[in-house]
């Protein structure tokens, strides 16, 4: 798999070098230390995957990639500041490694291209590998606001058009990301679709009751009560065994 390595520190693409050198399925095609020598490398190389940095002279790593046309290469964010991780979420990178680069952290990102090409392989209906998992953690940012969130405590996500408020600790945060795209990375064992707007956390369900034409109505602890269909409601039932 070719890889290109995308930061203005050369000390930095040296050392991400020495550390993927214990990975000879990761070929080096090349290097860039800015966003304009990026993009021409990548016209030039068409890598598979990309080691890219956040801040850089002129445009960052979020506007280059903006820039692109798709598909894009695979993404691996690699910078020296955890505050970029939520907007690395949106990119639907493979992974955001903190400067220094762990190597453990390393092997375990370069893991999921594994997974990602399996999930690929296995066309529309396979089921991701990628997915959060419950003890899992992720950036969370709204304007100068930040929280670091274990997946566990998301109650609730609802659709606000392409933006989703995420429920988590009395905190309501507005993300610039679709619900159908959240979905994707949550577990469905423990996240389930109650209507087009809403994803309830099942273990924050706290009282059912029928409702209206088949339905049902979901209390949610500390949060609102949520609707679902007779077509979810029976979807449900059928994954709760009820």
């Amino acid at each position: 798999m070719k890889a290109l390595l995308i930061d203005d520190e050369r000390l930095a693409r040296s050392e991400l070098r020495r550390l993927l050198a214990a990975h000879p399925e990761i070929e080096i095609a090349g290097e860039a230390a800015d966003a304009d020598a990026a993009r021409a490398r990548i016209a030039e190389l068409k890598p598979d995957l990309l080691f890219l940095d956040v801040q850089m002279p002129g445009e960052d790593g979020f506007a280059l990639l903006e820039s692109l046309e798709p598909p894009l290469p695979h993404v691996i964010f690699a910078t020296a500041f955890d505050e970029f991780a939520v907007k690395a979420f949106e990119f639907n990178a493979l992974d955001y490694l903190l400067k220094p680069v762990d190597p453990a952290r390393l092997t375990a990102a370069l893991a999921k291209l594994t997974q990602s090409a399996d999930a690929a392989v296995g066309g529309e209906g396979a089921v991701r590998t990628d997915r959060l998992h419950a003890h899992d953690k992720v950036f969370v940012r709204q304007g100068e606001q930040c929280w670091f969130v274990e997946v566990r405590t998301i109650r609730l996500l609802e659709s606000e058009g392409n933006y989703t408020r995420v429920h988590f600790d009395g905190a309501q945060p507005l993300l610039f990301r679709s619900l159908n795209a959240m979905e994707e990375r949550l577990d469905p064992r423990m996240f389930f679709r109650a209507n087009r707007r809403q994803v309830v956390n099942l273990e924050w369900i706290d009282k059912i009751e029928p409702w209206f034409s088949g339905g049902l109505l979901v209390h949610i602890k500390g949060g609102p009560r949520v609707e679902l269909s007779r077509r979810q409601a029976q979807a449900f039932r059928e994954q709760m065994s009820l």
